[in-house]
């Protein structure tokens, strides 16, 4: 029915409007309408980021109208509401992450949801692809203390470490810096492959180091980084003594398949690997890999759980993301951690750090989830497989060989 001159959209009887006055209130009732949405998600998720200010109109396609943005000096009722600022929006992601959901491990300590991950931050390995592709290993534009500080700052409170990554020394800086106390972080490291071949020795003196260069008495989580043919069983061990000796809290493992963790089992270990950390996002979906660890009560790392941004323009990942006025990276964080799996973003610049972890206030549908699994190719699993014979033996007297790597491994 028309509404009547002297009566507002709201039912209410008013003074007669001017042709202009009523102009006003017309371009008002079609804001409101352009702007309603059904459901109020939680502030994270309502307050658009700075890179999205304009709406794109396939993203609020669902809410039945020409999609514009809503103020942010205006509620979605067009209740005018208090200015909120970016540092507001900035402290409730950070609030987010600082008490993001955890993982229990198997001695009940809780592992973060989200980890930083400090590969390539700062410093590139002589032995990583882009180097050898670029002639050798090197800084990059920012340094790895800059680049943690920030990630420290934006509320991440896990950090993924290694030796292989040669920046521990400039992470141990940022925590110094940061003020934070010891207790409320989970610091994880790994062994290289170089030094799992050397031995006890070598491992131990490569912990101190590590310790050292963290800036603590011990770590919340050690990996063997990958199963070296012939050595990392008894480099486990080592881990294991280690573990009783109160330098690393948990012990676990890096790029195992099935096959290496039943050899590892068959070796006589005595204290159970807490997690086992390898590439895991819906373009290398390994579901019978990944349900064998699960049943074995081994929690599962997620490297690689943006793809390193080469999968950010897919069309199935780009249609989830618009339903939920999401980017492509909040997506496959958000899978990963819908599918038990602790997410580990990696990045050097801040405002990415602050998207990448802002995956705490949508869910995605079942739907969603199968579209997202069913992107695994076949030729994914053949890299994957060239890729874990060409690592196994890396940086060791055997690199470039297959001596001693299993040619018959689980690779889905």
């Amino acid at each position: 029915r028309p509404i009547s001159r002297n009566r507002s959209i709201w039912g209410g009887t008013t003074r007669s409007m001017s042709s202009a006055t009523e102009q006003d209130a017309a371009k008002e009732a079609l804001y409101r309408a352009a702007s309603f949405t059904p459901h109020v998600a939680p502030l994270v998720a309502t307050v658009p980021t700075a890179a999205a200010e304009v709406s794109d109109p396939a993203k609020n396609s669902h809410r039945g109208g020409v999609a514009r943005p809503i103020s942010r000096n205006r509620s979605i009722w067009g209740a005018t509401t208090r200015s909120m600022s970016s540092a507001t929006e900035q402290d409730a992601a950070k609030e987010a992450l600082i008490n993001c959901p955890t993982i229990p491990l198997k001695d009940g300590t809780k592992h973060p949801a989200i980890s930083f991950g400090t590969y390539k931050v700062g410093f590139i390995p002589a032995s990583a692809s882009s180097a050898v592709t670029t002639g050798g290993a090197g800084g990059t534009e920012r340094t790895a203390e800059e680049c943690v500080s920030d990630a420290l700052s934006v509320g991440y409170r896990s950090l993924e470490c290694a030796e292989f990554y040669g920046n521990e020394s400039e992470v141990g800086k940022a925590i110094a810096s940061s003020g934070i106390p010891r207790e409320e972080l989970f610091l994880c490291s790994k062994v290289w492959t170089t030094t799992i071949e050397k031995g006890e020795d070598a491992i131990r003196a490569q912990l101190d180091k590590t310790l050292a260069d963290l800036g603590t008495d011990y770590v919340d989580l050690y990996l063997v980084h990958w199963p070296v043919p012939g050595k990392h069983v008894d480099a486990y061990k080592t881990l294991e003594k280690l573990c009783r000796e109160g330098k690393c809290r948990n012990i676990g493992l890096s790029n195992y398949a099935v096959e290496d963790y039943q050899e590892l089992k068959d070796g006589g270990i005595e204290i159970a690997p807490a997690v086992n950390q390898i590439e895991i996002n819906p373009f290398l979906y390994r579901k019978n890999t990944l349900d064998f660890f699960t049943k074995e009560g081994v929690v599962l790392q997620s490297y690689r759980s943006l793809r390193d941004g080469k999968a950010f323009d897919d069309p199935t990942v780009l249609k989830i993301a618009a339903a939920h006025s999401k980017t492509a990276a909040q997506i496959l964080g958000r899978w990963c951690l819908q599918k038990g799996f602790v997410y580990m973003p990696k990045s050097v610049k801040k405002e990415r750090m602050i998207e990448n972890g802002k995956v705490f206030d949508f869910e995605l549908s079942d739907q969603e989830m199968a579209e997202l699994d069913a992107l695994t190719k076949p030729e994914a699993f053949s890299a994957f497989e060239t890729l874990y014979r060409k690592c196994v033996n890396r940086d060791t007297s055997k690199d470039g060989t297959m001596d001693g790597v299993k040619m018959n491994i689980t690779s889905d």
